[in-house]
């Protein structure tokens, strides 16, 4: 992938940021484009440092160092990128009104196949009067957990971009402008996470709640006049990682019905169902009444990086994924065996 293509992805694209309220401040660097500059931060990243997207998006992070940032860490966070390892340092940084913030801040990179970084991801937590405890632990936020949820996930997500079946440039920006969704994705599951006290990454999450927030982000996102959207969903709670990936594979799933069901239509529904199976297990369904697929076109595609993404995240789940072609519109039945009880 090129950097270039990448940065200007990540500008271009519109995320739906206010529906996620995550303190823990995620940033993306690109090291394949000079000066590694950054190429994604999520809504949290502005609140904290007052700095929007447009204006941080192109730029390395040095910015937010000042007069009291001690040179030491900035040597120690150097060194780490140089050496394409982890790092963590307590570091001064600067909002955009001038003033001082003191932060914990890991920075670790995410590997190509090649071995070669394709991004440095940053995680930062503003610390307070209460964050320092005897143990010197942040309070609240796990932010190891987090750490290692975002190099997991990242990781599966990038293994889809980095197998392209076909490589012309314009499919490859369009795959490229959809990971800025897929990471708003991520971070709804991470603070749902946070929000049901499972922040050891143990606990369980409801899935209802979860992917009514994340379809209602794509919705307001992707959504035009004369598509309706319709969701209900029964209380299922689920661990992380199977919460992770049927979040991912609905977040796919509207994505391609808002973008592709309607596109000769000025009208149509989407409908959004999550119940729970009397033999164990939940049930996902998205359905539209628009064009349907056309004949010999299969769903998930090899071909595309959300259907190589849909066929990882399935693998994991040990569950079916159905496509019907109904009498309008397609039908997407996902069954996912679940013991509710452990």
């Amino acid at each position: 992938m090129e950097g270039q293509s990448l940065q200007s992805a990540f500008v271009t694209n519109e995320t739906f940021s206010e529906y996620s309220r995550l303190s823990i401040s995620i940033v993306l660097t690109d090291p394949t484009q000079d000066d590694n500059p950054i190429v994604y931060v999520n809504d949290a990243f502005e609140r904290t440092t007052g700095y929007s997207r447009a204006v941080s998006i192109g730029r390395n992070c040095r910015f937010l160092q000042g007069e009291k940032t001690d040179k030491r860490d900035v040597d120690r966070m150097r060194a780490a990128l140089a050496a394409r390892r982890e790092v963590s340092v307590d570091i001064v940084n600067y909002r955009a009104n001038g003033t001082p913030f003191f932060n914990r801040l890991i920075i670790a990179p995410i590997f190509g196949e090649d071995g070669e970084p394709v991004f440095f991801f940053g995680l930062q937590k503003e610390l307070t009067e209460k964050d320092h405890g005897g143990d010197n632990r942040i309070s609240g936020d796990n932010l190891t957990v987090v750490q290692n949820l975002v190099q997991r996930d990242l990781a599966m997500i990038l293994t889809s971009l980095r197998e392209p079946a076909i490589s012309d440039e314009m499919t490859t920006r369009r795959e490229l402008e959809s990971l800025p969704r897929r990471l708003e994705t991520l971070q709804l599951v991470y603070e749902e996470m946070r929000l049901t006290g499972g922040a050891d990454g143990r606990g369980k999450v409801d899935l209802g709640t979860l992917l009514g927030r994340v379809s209602s982000a794509i919705a307001h996102d992707e959504g035009r006049a004369g598509i309706r959207f319709v969701q209900t969903a029964e209380r299922a709670e689920i661990t992380l990682d199977h919460a992770t990936r049927i979040a991912m594979i609905v977040s796919e799933t509207l994505h391609n019905a808002f973008n592709h069901a309607f596109s000769l239509q000025d009208e149509g529904r989407i409908e959004l169902r999550v119940t729970t199976l009397s033999g164990g297990g939940v049930r996902i369904m998205v359905s539209d009444d628009g064009e349907g697929l056309p004949a010999g076109v299969a769903w998930p595609s090899e071909k595309h990086a959300g259907g190589r993404l849909v066929r990882g995240l399935l693998n994991g789940l040990d569950a079916t994924l159905n496509v019907v072609r109904g009498a309008a519109g397609t039908v997407v039945l996902l069954d996912v065996p679940v013991n509710f009880e452990t």
